[in-house]
């Protein structure tokens, strides 16, 4: 199937259910040629299948890329992802949309994630489209009504329909077309600092699995446990993960979260007793019974861990400026027409005003829109007031500062 897969366009209609061509990549030679020529250019666009159900890694399915008028359909199970390597480590940028998981996904498949990206959702939600979709900026930008696929569909199987083939290439077919207007939208308003730096923070952010030690707090109704029973949680939890880890298959197949609560408040000594913990059924016996009574015994002399605060580790007084602060930063987003969920989160609000020096409100295009005046609030020297509509400029909240600046 290597090689050039030809498929006529029509050009009277824009619609990405038109057929793409695109290249079938399936062995080293093909993907050194694919490479090559990227390498020439200053972007590419890039996107990715991939499942995550049946395994503990997430397992890639396919990498799409395109350049130029240009589409390539990277197969991963048939040649090694980390030939991308290369690639990644240059300065070329990779234009993505809605990149975190993707970049979960290639820190993993390939090793490394690209040097340098651009992620058309987050530039989106600069220039008010909160939290677009692909097919929402299709429309939008380039008057492309994109064509329906199952985008549920087993990325794994080979070999691949034609349906899923022209699905995954119309994903790349018009992402950098996008990716441009957006740039030019950004420079209009001023904003594309502000872009690049949200983007970056999306890039460096730690992707993939974290520590097993960690695992319990993502267990339901965690925090109701006693002390003693916290720790033989965090205990089993890591020992769960790190059993899926090496197995690779998800960790509610090594032992489902009720088991590990039902375990934690037993607390057994033995293999009949771990027997009787809810949530404990007939395949925990022999050697991962055993395993599982070493990790109770572990935690049951451990430290506990706190309790999880849930990012509202704040003094009484200030809990209710959290609340009302939240709703002016809505009320700062819609003026600005930038997404709320990328401009404060609440664990953001508790983080500045607890003094973190790492509060994202507190350094770079954050704190230039919000941080200085969330100060200003907390310190008594701003107010916030609600102004009525006015004709047709509508009304909301608004900061009013006693002490002007500039």
């Amino acid at each position: 199937m290597d090689g050039l897969r030809i498929r006529r366009r029509n050009r009277s209609r824009v619609n990405l259910g038109d057929d793409l061509d695109f290249r079938w990549i399936d062995t080293t030679d093909s993907l050194s040629e694919v490479l090559r020529a990227i390498s020439g250019v200053e972007r590419y666009a890039i996107d990715t299948e991939f499942h995550r159900e049946r395994t503990y890694y997430p397992a890639l399915a396919l990498v799409q890329l395109a350049w130029d008028d240009q589409i390539a359909l990277v197969d991963p199970t048939a040649i090694d992802p980390r030939g991308l390597t290369k690639l990644f480590e240059s300065d070329v940028e990779a234009v993505f949309h809605a990149a975190q998981q993707d970049l979960d996904v290639l820190g993993h498949a390939v090793g490394c994630v690209p040097q340098r990206i651009f992620d058309t959702q987050i530039a989106g939600g600069f220039l008010g489209y909160g939290t677009p979709s692909l097919a929402a900026l299709s429309n939008a930008e380039l008057g492309i009504n994109p064509a329906k696929g199952d985008r549920l569909t087993d990325w794994l199987r080979r070999p691949l329909t034609a349906g899923q083939l022209q699905y995954a290439a119309a994903d790349v077919a018009h992402l950098l077309r996008i990716r441009d207007r957006l740039v030019a939208r950004l420079d209009e308003r001023g904003r594309t600092e502000w872009a690049l730096e949200a983007i970056e923070e999306l890039r460096m952010r730690r992707n993939g699995i974290g520590a097993p030690e960690d695992a319990w707090l993502r267990l339901k109704d965690v925090r109701g446990l006693k002390p003693r029973a916290r720790a033989v949680a965090q205990s089993v939890a890591a020992w769960r993960e790190r059993r899926a880890m090496r197995l690779d298959v998800p960790v509610r197949q090594v032992l489902p979260d009720l088991a590990i609560l039902g375990i934690a408040q037993r607390q057994p000594a033995d293999e009949r007793d771990l027997a009787q913990a809810r949530g404990v059924d007939g395949r925990v016996r022999g050697a991962i019974a055993t395993e599982i009574l070493a990790a109770v015994a572990a935690g049951a002399t451990a430290e506990p861990p706190p309790v999880p605060t849930g990012g509202d580790d704040l003094d009484r007084e200030l809990r209710p400026a959290v609340t009302l602060i939240s709703a002016w930063v809505a009320q700062v987003a819609r003026d600005q027409e930038v997404d709320t969920a990328m401009l404060a989160t609440r664990a953001d609000l508790v983080a500045l005003l607890a003094g973190d020096p790492s509060a994202r409100l507190g350094i770079g295009w954050r704190a230039e829109l919000l941080g200085d005046d969330i100060r200003a609030l907390v310190q008594g020297s701003a107010a916030l007031t609600f102004v009525p509509g006015v004709d047709r400029r509508p009304g909301g909240l608004r900061l009013v500062r006693s002490d002007p600046v500039g």
